[in-house]
């Protein structure tokens, strides 16, 4: 009796094998992908607390910050700026009245009936403009009364964008150094001063005061390109007057 054996199946042909393969490629990813989002799944549930408590800390950040902006640092910026005014007062009185002025700078620095000075600004509003301000106008203020070396502290301690007064604030340092006997240092301030802009006001008053400064420290050819520019640049101002003679006194 002839045995009967049983063959498996086979494909008929090439086309029908890719299409196997593909078909058991495909089962394999999804199976793969289903495996992975099951396990996700099973993370995320695991700690769901950590990733809420995350989210929720991240949305209390900002609207802390938000509120912070609008809840307290705008009041203290008014509430400094307010202060501000008294000192300013007795600092402006001082700069106009010559026989009372140490005494006025001393109460625009300190403050006087319950109100603040500069120093007390300085301290209490620590992060805003006005405190800033009060740096600059302290700095400007130990100048007049010869404290030099508070006067270079604060002057140091103000920052500002703005063309005068962050070029004022740097050559004020420099004659702060100047008054110390130091024109290294002095002409490096008034440097920084003309370089920090270009303006009427400012940038011939400290071209001026650093070609002096050149002069005496033996850099004639220095000196010779600040009083050029002020000629050259600024003949309508005060530092103009005479400049031909200190321009020729650099070339002898």
């Amino acid at each position: 009796m002839a045995t009967y054996k049983k063959r498996g199946f086979k494909p008929k042909n090439k086309a029908e094998e890719v299409q196997l393969d593909e078909q058991s490629t495909t089962a394999e990813v999804f199976n793969t992908l289903d495996e992975s989002a099951s396990k996700t799944e099973a993370w995320v549930q695991r700690n769901q607390n950590y990733i809420l408590g995350a989210i929720g800390a991240i949305a209390l950040g900002v609207l802390g910050y938000l509120a912070y902006g609008e809840f307290i640092q705008k009041p203290k910026e008014a509430s400094a700026a307010n202060e501000l005014f008294y000192p300013q007062q007795y600092f402006d009185q001082a700069l106009t009245n010559e026989t009372a002025k140490d005494s006025l700078f001393t109460l625009a620095l300190n403050g006087a009936e319950g109100k603040y000075g500069f120093l007390d600004i300085i301290e209490e509003y620590k992060g805003t403009k006005a405190a800033n301000l009060a740096q600059y106008s302290a700095g400007m203020t130990y100048l007049n009364l010869q404290q030099y070396d508070n006067a270079i502290s604060h002057l140091e301690d103000f920052s500002s964008d703005d063309a005068v007064l962050g070029a004022m604030a740097k050559g004020g340092i420099g004659d702060a150094f100047s008054q110390l006997d130091q024109p290294e240092d002095a002409l490096d301030y008034y440097e920084k001063a003309i370089a920090h802009s270009t303006n009427e006001f400012t940038t011939p008053r400290f071209l001026y005061k650093a070609g002096v400064i050149a002069i005496d420290l033996g850099q004639k050819e220095k000196a010779l390109g600040f009083f050029e520019r002020i000629k050259d640049e600024f003949s309508a101002s005060q530092e103009a007057n005479g400049i031909d003679a200190l321009i020729g006194l650099t070339k002898n």
